[in-house]
């Protein structure tokens, strides 16, 4: 308690004394013991009252120990199983739990990775994908302030996600990786990599390229041969020694036959390898007999006509090109759908153009848009004149029922500049995204769409979309979301196709590895979303006749389901709606390839410089019951002594408030009684 708090509690003590005795000694005529207690009471109240007003605290010291936590990251994915790992990872992880010195010293907490981080329940060693960068990513956010080493269980062997070595930089824990594997060298060779073209046009050559490596010391001769069920497309002899560890080999093939087609990727096995697994890869390519081709026309310079490009192309079934608009008029009939980008007085030739040839089209408007020639040269909106710029920043319509659309955090895009407002639509238009003003939503698209005389289009209100693709960069680590977005918008204003009921979301194949998620949306007879619907899916593989049906969950404005595991081959399905006789069907296939099994070895140079550059140590899981004592022994992971200091008032308020109730009752009682009221 501070000194002044001291001095004010003795000056309220003499002066409610001095009160007091005033009262009862000085002036009153009372006598005797009476007049003592009656003092008293007065005293009390008085006393509690300026104790009250001053409110005095006192500091009071709390010691507690806080022990370090031991952080156990283990690798659950299959490359372990065929490292012939399991039995000794569950009996080191057995033996690091049942270590009573380390459980007095540490924290455990234990965590089993392979494309995500989860707390460890039991070790299945099934996962498809290792992505060891997401658990320093993931650990990151909730070690950094704590003294944690972490013990990394694993291979090394990264297979999804960004390097580690580059993530393990920004995490501020030493690391301890337990090798899971050995440093024997096999005779090896191996696709390492396989590159090619998702799609491809009929009647055009499309390219491989084809990288082959060789872990060995001997010179050796072998043939890299590239199939299609039993007929062979390409075969090359190819030779690797000590010297040469790895071969480059381009090769083009014909795709002659619209549809997908599978291809297998070969080196024939050396007689002395250990994994033949990695000496195959399976491919596939979509020959198609059309391609997309959109013209973004502006006159003016801007970061988002890149960024349209950029974004359209991502999908190389289409193509993007920027024209001003002398040099759209000269090839208008090469495209089939137009991106009319902040229209200015050079823009009434390429409107009339665009309606001659019954384009769709896109307008995107912005601070250099002149809406006053742009409400003469269509009928279907009208922009208030106002020339004053605004900012708005987007919010989804969640009942956005023409396309799929996925949610972006939309929320957490920077705005977008335009004419500030209303805008009024003269034709029935559907809204994607709403304005929002200083975080409030208005009642106005920012980004619609419509459809009149068996043509579509879209409106964008404001310039800045390059901010968007950026943002859903730093959100998601990629542009793929963004890119998907603009891609669906881009589908949907590229075809004149009647709107359906049921559309069903899809690709043509997937690598064994991938995520095999189907989505679909169901509207009524009014096209609005129906979120009360039955969907399912109906899947027949066509070599094994097997059936499978799995049912879609509802998630946000879409239905999904996760065909995640399974087998590899050719498959048609067929999507219903319960309630309805609406069904939509398909084809697809899954290509057979696991990454996990391509490795041979741990990555055991990668681990021992992780464990150098976090300051911990690497051991080889043959050895790893070293590490306990290592732990134990180091002066950095010391049990810490820490202390909270609180505040605390010296008598509770309620209980003052109580006291002086009672005493002041007490004395209004005697007085009372004594006939002094």
């Amino acid at each position: 308690m501070q000194t002044e708090t001291i001095i004010y509690m003795i000056i309220s003590g003499i002066l409610a004394l001095l009160l007091a005795l005033f009262q009862y000694a000085y002036k009153s005529k009372l006598s005797g013991n009476r007049s003592w207690l009656l003092m008293l009471l007065r005293f009390i109240s008085l006393f509690a009252v300026f104790v009250l007003l001053i409110n005095p605290k006192f500091n009071t010291v709390t010691y507690y120990n806080e022990k370090p936590n031991l952080v156990v990251a283990i690798d659950n994915s299959e490359s372990i199983r065929y490292l012939n790992q399991t039995e000794s990872t569950t009996d080191f992880i057995t033996a690091l739990k049942a270590n009573e010195a380390l459980n007095d010293n540490f924290n455990l907490e234990f965590y089993s990775f392979g494309k995500e981080l989860n707390s460890v329940d039991s070790l299945s060693f099934d996962e498809t994908q290792s992505n060891l960068a997401l658990v320093f990513e993931r650990l990151s956010e909730v070690y950094n302030n704590s003294i944690s080493p972490t013990v990394l269980i694993s291979d090394g062997n990264q297979t999804y996600g960004n390097d580690y070595t580059y993530l393990t930089k920004r995490y501020k824990q030493p690391v301890f990786p337990v090798i899971l594997g050995d440093t024997t060298t096999y005779t090896d060779v191996k696709i390492q990599q396989l590159n090619v073209n998702r799609y491809a046009y009929l009647k055009n050559k499309f390219p491989i390229e084809v990288i082959a490596t060789y872990n060995g010391n001997a010179t050796v001769n072998t043939q890299l041969k590239i199939t299609a069920g039993n007929a062979i497309l390409f075969s090359k002899p190819v030779t690797f020694s000590k010297s040469q560890t790895s071969q480059i080999v381009n090769i083009t093939l014909p795709a002659n036959r619209v549809g997908v087609t599978s291809y297998r990727a070969e080196i024939v096995p050396l007689d002395n390898e250990k994994n033949k697994v990695n000496n195959i890869k399976n491919f596939a390519v979509e020959v198609i007999d059309q391609k997309t081709s959109v013209a973004i026309v502006s006159d003016i310079l801007h970061p988002d006509l890149g960024a349209l490009k950029k974004s359209i192309e991502s999908n190389e079934q289409r193509s993007a090109e920027i024209l001003s608009t002398v040099e759209f008029l000269n090839k208008s009939n090469d495209f089939q759908l137009v991106i009319v980008y902040q229209p200015t007085n050079n823009f009434r030739a390429l409107f009339s153009e665009i309606d001659k040839l019954k384009l769709n089209k896109i307008i995107i408007a912005g601070t250099k848009t002149n809406w006053s020639l742009l409400n003469q040269l269509q009928s279907n909106f009208k922009q208030e004149l106002t020339n004053q710029v605004e900012e708005f920043q987007p919010t989804l319509n969640q009942n956005y029922a023409t396309f799929i659309v996925d949610n972006l955090n939309f929320g957490e895009f920077p705005p977008l500049k335009a004419e500030f407002g209303s805008t009024s639509f003269t034709v029935p238009y559907q809204t994607i995204l709403y304005k929002t003003i200083n975080g409030n939503q208005i009642d106005e698209p920012l980004l619609a769409t419509f459809e009149i005389n068996d043509k579509r289009e879209a409106l964008l209100l404001g310039e800045g979309i390059w901010r968007w693709r950026a943002q859903a960069y730093m959100n998601e680590n990629s542009f793929n979301m963004f890119d998907n977005f603009m891609g669906k918008l881009v589908q949907y204003l590229s075809t004149n196709k009647r709107r359906a009921r049921l559309n069903v979301n899809y690709e043509s194949f997937y690598n064994g590895n991938d995520n095999v998620k189907i989505t679909a949306q169901f509207f009524n007879k009014n096209y609005e979303f129906d979120d009360n619907a039955t969907l399912n899916i109906t899947l027949k593989n066509k070599a094994t006749e097997a059936v499978k049906s799995f049912p879609f969950v509802l998630k946000n404005t879409n239905y999904e389901v996760d065909l995640s595991g399974l087998e590899a081959g050719d498959y048609s399905f067929t999507v219903k709606v319960n309630s309805e006789n609406i069904s939509k069907s398909g084809e697809l296939k899954i290509l057979d390839y696991n990454v996990e099994q391509q490795f041979l070895n741990a990555n055991v140079t990668k681990l021992q410089n992780l464990a150098s550059t976090s300051q911990g140590s690497s051991y080889f899981i043959t050895n790893a019951s070293e590490i306990a004592n290592d732990l134990l022994n180091d002066s950095r992971f010391a049990t810490v002594q820490k202390s909270t200091k609180k505040v605390v008032p010296l008598i509770d308020w309620k209980y003052l408030l109580a006291l002086i109730a009672l005493s002041l009752a007490c004395e209004w009682f005697i007085r009372k009684y004594n006939g002094l009221i």
